[in-house]
């Protein structure tokens, strides 16, 4: 009997360090974040990119009851801040606002990035979406994208589309309608669309894949004309608007906005910031936020994301390589 209540006195002792040991580390896992986060933004401030980082780092920090610090880190594409985050400490303290053309479209156009989109970071939370109109100018006579194909191959080199620059998502884009459609239309680039627009207005440049937010002022005052959005469904600030794809079959082109945190970034601080992120998302003054700038919520878990980002950096890898396009 001695040595029995011994043994079972042993046991109580025991069982009774192991809840001590392991209620901090509960603790712990419990209490993230236990400090402020920093938010990369590896564009300039006040651009679109950085006015949805913001919005989001604003109620982020709400709902953490931690800080969230918008830190832009603006360079080389994207590819500056990038790269800092994937090179951060990953203990969830340190994520990134990233887009497609930081992960899917960057990569492929340089492989010599010095970081591996795909290897070199976690994904957390798919944030938004941004599709572009189908923009024609006052002489083009097509009412639809069925008769803008037809015109363009009737008379291939005859018309032009202006861009926002080599490897921008309006370029490939461009590109994108051109090899699904097999039409030919000479590319002018520009510094940014806000430059192309005049051109367009006095005739001189044919077509644009545009923001939808930025193109809607000048389709209110009828000086260009919309044709179709590049979304595969029809966009609520365009719901009269039809999608390419309705004549395109399998035509989408859709710039992704969402978070990353460096590689090995722990299970709980992605869990949280997601689960978070995604009931920011469902905020009505965050989507008002979104439909300003041209964008839709998207949501969901991160593996999710992680599929929506793959598949986009597949197909812009191949369009790439199709058509031989370079930043040089």
């Amino acid at each position: 009997m001695p040595g029995s209540r011994s043994s079972l006195f042993s046991f109580v002792l025991a069982a009774f360090a192991a809840v001590l040991v392991a209620a901090p580390v509960a603790g712990l896992a419990q209490a993230y974040p236990t400090k402020p986060l920093r938010l990369i933004v590896p564009f300039p401030p006040a651009g679109a990119t950085d006015i949805l980082s913001r919005e989001l780092a604003r109620q982020l920090s709400e709902r953490l009851k931690q800080q969230v610090v918008v830190d832009n880190k603006p360079g080389a594409g994207g590819t500056l801040g990038s790269d800092l985050a994937a090179k951060a400490a990953p203990d969830g303290y340190t994520i990134q606002m990233a887009t497609s053309s930081t992960h899917s479209i960057g990569p492929a156009l340089n492989p010599k990035i010095p970081y591996n989109a795909k290897e070199d970071f976690t994904p957390v939370a798919h944030v938004a979406d941004s599709a572009n109109v189908l923009l024609v100018a006052p002489n083009v006579k097509a009412g639809s994208v069925k008769e803008l194909v037809a015109l363009l191959k009737n008379q291939p080199g005859q018309y032009n589309y202006g861009s926002s620059g080599p490897g921008t998502i309006v370029h490939l884009t461009s590109e994108l309608f051109k090899s699904m459609t097999g039409s030919y239309v000479v590319h002018i680039p520009y510094r940014g669309t806000a430059l192309v627009i005049p051109d367009m207005i006095a005739g001189q440049i044919h077509l644009l894949f545009d923001n939808i937010a930025s193109a809607q002022p000048h389709l209110k005052d009828g000086k260009l004309r919309a044709l179709a959005v590049t979304s595969t469904t029809r966009s609520p600030l365009l719901p009269e608007v039809p999608p390419v794809a309705d004549t395109v079959p399998g035509f989408e082109s859709v710039t992704w906005f969402g978070v990353f945190g460096p590689r090995g970034m722990p299970v709980e601080a992605v869990n949280r910031l997601n689960s978070e992120i995604n009931a920011v998302l469902k905020s009505p003054e965050f989507q008002q936020r979104l439909r300003t700038l041209g964008y839709d919520a998207a949501g969901g878990t991160p593996a999710d994301f992680a599929r929506v980002v793959q598949r986009d950096r597949d197909k812009w890898t191949a369009l790439i390589r199709e058509r031989r396009i370079t930043i040089d």
